[in-house]
């Protein structure tokens, strides 16, 4: 997939089905499935390292798990997150960070909101940077929003939605993420704007959908938010299958001797 696929999908009413990848063997297993697109997002923080929020993701971390993707995608569009406050410092450092992403083997980045953003999301676009929006409940502000909550359920909060949204359109941005909004709200965002929107916990009508890889596979089962659909139960594949290993090695089942020995 390409950058250019984006729209064509939106103008052909083809749904965009993304999800969240943070390392090498996911990366080889979502090459061979029907995934058009590939989020390096900041959520490796809590998926992956086992932090509350993604405000404790760093660009060293974000650098790592991009370049990890990357050496296994071959025709996925990649987009890497800017983690928490990598674009807030100056254009210089936002910059540097952009490129540290890129060179990594991002093929665009995301950053979360509008305001006092859109200069920047102006310079890297002209820069040549394809920029992903992402608007609604925007998790590196989880402290200042108080929690993970539904965003836009009032008329007042759902016209700012609306209005930063024109805003990232209007600066360039080639998507949009809408997360954890009223289905009617994204829908009329969805019908706004001319670019796609992706959204999760937004409802059917947006122009796509994004899951993590490991809410979807059940590879976790702490968090259960509304909108997530568990497509395969992982979590207790896994456990079973460790301890069906445990239990052959115990009992010397494993190795056995002509199947696993050289001799």
């Amino acid at each position: 997939m390409k950058i250019t696929d984006f729209q064509l999908n939106k103008k052909n009413h083809n749904k965009i089905v993304m999800v969240t990848c943070y390392d090498a063997a996911s990366a080889a297993i979502i090459e061979k499935t029907q995934i058009d697109c590939i989020l390096v997002g900041d959520s490796v923080a809590m998926a992956v390292h086992g932090y509350p929020d993604t405000t404790h993701a760093t660009m060293e971390m974000m650098v790592l798990h991009t370049s990890s993707v990357a050496r296994r995608i071959k025709t996925r569009f990649i987009v890497a997150d800017m983690p928490f406050l990598s674009y807030r410092h100056s254009l210089s450092d936002t910059m540097h960070n952009v490129q540290r992403l890129m060179q990594a083997g991002a093929h665009g980045i995301k950053l979360e909101g509008s305001k006092g953003n859109l200069d920047s999301i102006k310079h890297i676009i002209e820069s040549g940077i394809p920029v992903m929006g992402h608007l609604g409940l925007t998790p590196q502000a989880i402290h200042q929003l108080g929690g993970n909550k539904v965003q836009g359920k009032t008329k007042e909060l759902a016209q700012q939605i609306i209005t930063q949204a024109k805003q990232l359109q209007d600066a360039g941005v080639f998507s949009l993420v809408l997360e954890c909004i009223p289905s009617h709200l994204a829908q009329e965002i969805t019908e706004m704007l001319t670019i796609p929107t992706i959204g999760i916990g937004a409802g059917a009508q947006t122009d796509g959908q994004v899951l993590v890889f490991h809410d979807l596979l059940g590879l976790q089962t702490e968090f259960t938010p509304k909108f997530l659909k568990r497509y395969s139960c992982a979590h207790d594949q896994f456990i079973n299958a460790l301890d069906n290993y445990a239990d052959e090695v115990k009992n010397l089942k494993f190795p056995d001797p002509k199947q696993h020995c050289y001799l």
